[in-house]
């Protein structure tokens, strides 16, 4: 077989999507590979198919124990041989995966990072050829990652403990410059081909809201969605116990998930969310990291992540079989206070020594505010993504909430109350962030505005009538345009960010420059379903087909046929393949298999039964 023929027998599809067949072509040469392509892009196909086509075992190593499980649950289903190893395991199952290896029973081995140095492991693998070592989640490997873990940096011992060295493939979604750099370092790469694909996801649509009551406006945007897999992440565990309750008096099929529950629950809750039991998962962000459900189709933020890579990696576990999917945060001020706190309360890594973790810590700062500013942002929230990761970006995407999905956009003359903010900074001596500046503009009574005498000045309340989000939205403006500057000051309490005029800032104050910026007429609208948010522009990702007897009937046999399998639908077929089926109902086997996403395997296996109902609708 070469990589096409694998490529239609076990996974159903006639092409390779952006970037998969170079980087499998390097692959297969022997060459090599660091790969940064977006979450739901199809990283895995880059190591799969060359793994199914070179002589002996690939071993992949990924951190994530769910992550593992469904993509070999998902493999087994497409007909190829796979196994994990990993905590989840008991002593026998341990070593009937070891017997399996040993006999050659697999093609593709998934470990975590931590049993590559296992004895009993270390011994099998010398004793067969090991094709490829593909590391997923490579940028764990980096201090300056957004998820450190110590256990990567001993992946090149395990690598040189072999026989023979494989070649070596490097995954991941995310990935600045500098982690770039440590991933081909610390991994030990060997003149490795680089390739970012692009971080762009056309089929999701990108929203910014700042509502009153962040309850009620989470309700609102699920509304009628409750056949619909979602996600919610919260900032605590407290606010997950909250939102979750709420969902669930609502009367949708909601669970949790967080640190705080025991290991048993989060195993089940979490099993409920991928087997469709529960279509809401509300989660912390120790939820969803390598979950492969294909068939999420919204992630709303409760709360504000404390940084870029964070925000898309969550966000892009929502249309993973490239189908419209939404991606929702809720933003306020509050958020900003919180992220803050988390990484002043945070747990140090016993690894670092002080001066690396100090370095860290400003680095997190650095995040948060870019964080801060997307949530603020009146331009394209694609563009700022895709340009925080290096990228060229068009200023106007068509699907996102400033790109005219919500609300009316209006040039507004912001002069005056830039002058009100400028003034403030400057009468508070230009020593605080931008959080105390907008509680005295709005004629905040509080301690620490008292303590300072903040309530005598000239300027206390003088934008009494504004929202704080609003102020956040001209300060973020002030800073866009060089009139503002965040300056980082270290204390013994911490880091912590203050407000400084620039150069500019003269002109602006004394009137003899204006600023004009593009503002929402009305930040929201009263339809607020995930719908009714979409945009109208030029990316949009597989379409979905209205719904329909057919669709209905389809989404039944599959979780019919699931639950008899015991796997989670999108595993059967995701929903791409589904619409696909209903656009071309198709009457033959033949037929079926020119639907994407239908490999040989699964029509033998599921074809005549697909067949039956779609034969129905012809």
């Amino acid at each position: 077989m070469d990589k096409y023929s694998v490529l239609k027998h076990y996974f159903g599809h006639d092409s390779f999507r952006g970037g998969q067949e170079t980087v499998i072509d390097h692959l297969l040469a022997g060459q090599d590979v660091l790969c940064v392509m977006p979450t739901g892009a199809g990283k895995s196909m880059c190591y799969q198919v060359p793994a199914l086509l070179m002589d002996g075992v690939a071993i992949i190593v990924s951190p994530l124990i769910s992550l593992m499980k469904d993509q070999v649950v998902a493999l087994k289903e497409a007909g190829v041989p796979a196994a994990f190893i990993n905590s989840s395991l008991g002593a026998d199952e341990y070593k009937a995966v070891l017997r399996g290896m040993a006999a050659g029973e697999y093609k593709l081995i998934y470990a975590a990072p931590e049993r590559l140095s296992a004895p009993a492991f270390l011994s099998v693998c010398a004793s067969l050829h090991i094709s490829m070592v593909a590391v997923d989640e490579a940028h764990c490997v980096s201090q300056w990652g957004q998820d450190f873990r110590p256990s990567y940096l001993k992946i090149p011992e395990f690598i040189d403990a072999l026989p023979s060295r494989p070649v070596v493939g490097a995954f991941t979604a995310t990935a600045t410059d500098a982690v770039k750099e440590d991933i081909a370092g610390l991994l030990d790469l060997h003149a490795p081909f680089a390739i970012t694909t692009g971080f762009d996801r056309p089929n999701l649509y990108f929203g910014v809201i700042h509502p009153e009551n962040k309850t009620e406006m989470l309700l609102s945007l699920i509304a009628g969605r409750k056949e619909r897999s979602g996600i919610v992440y919260c900032a605590a565990r407290k606010t997950v116990e909250e939102v979750c309750s709420r969902l669930c008096e609502a009367g949708y099929a909601a669970t949790r998930y967080h640190a705080g529950l025991s290991e048993e629950e989060r195993r089940l809750n979490q099993e409920a969310f991928v087997y469709d039991e529960k279509r809401i998962m509300v989660a912390t962000n120790a939820f969803g990291m390598g979950i492969d459900k294909s068939d999420v189709n919204y992630v709303i933020h409760y709360n504000m992540p404390k940084n870029i890579e964070s925000y898309y990696q969550e966000a892009g576990r929502a249309g993973r079989d490239g189908s419209p999917a939404y991606c929702i945060l809720l933003y306020s001020p509050q958020d900003l206070r919180t992220a803050k706190w988390l990484i002043e309360n945070g747990e140090p890594n016993p690894e670092l020594d002080e001066e690396a973790q100090a370095r860290i810590r400003e680095l997190d700062y650095e995040r948060l505010r870019d964080m801060a500013h997307y949530c603020t942002s009146t331009t394209c929230l694609r563009s700022y993504i895709l340009r925080y990761f290096g990228e060229t970006a068009d200023e106007d995407c068509g699907n996102c909430s400033v790109c005219g999905a919500q609300g009316t956009w209006e040039e507004r003359d912001i002069t005056v109350e830039s002058q009100k903010i400028l003034s403030c900074i400057v009468r508070m001596g230009q020593r605080f962030g931008g959080q105390l500046v907008a509680q005295v503009l709005r004629g905040a009574d509080n301690d620490r505005i008292r303590q300072f005498g903040f309530d005598e000045l000239s300027t206390y309340g003088i934008m009494r009538d504004s929202k704080e989000t609003d102020i956040r939205r001209f300060m973020s403006a002030l800073e866009d345009h060089g009139y503002l500057r965040t300056e980082d000051i270290h204390s013994k309490t911490g880091t912590y960010g203050v407000l400084k005029l620039t150069e500019k800032s003269g002109a602006l104050l004394k009137g003899r420059e204006k600023l004009t910026v593009r503002m929402l007429k009305e930040p929201e609208k009263k339809k607020t379903q995930i719908e009714s948010t979409r945009g109208k522009g030029k990316r949009s990702g597989v379409t979905a087909p209205p719904e329909s007897p057919l669709l209905s009937a389809l989404r039944v046999l599959r979780a019919s046929l699931a639950a008899k399998a015991h796997v989670p639908a999108y595993v059967i077929f995701p929903d791409s393949a589904i619409y696909d089926m209903c656009d071309k109902k198709p009457g033959t086997l033949s037929e079926f298999l020119e639907v994407n996403g239908v490999g040989e395997v699964k029509a033998e296996r599921y074809g005549e039964a697909f067949l039956r109902v779609i034969k129905q609708y012809r």
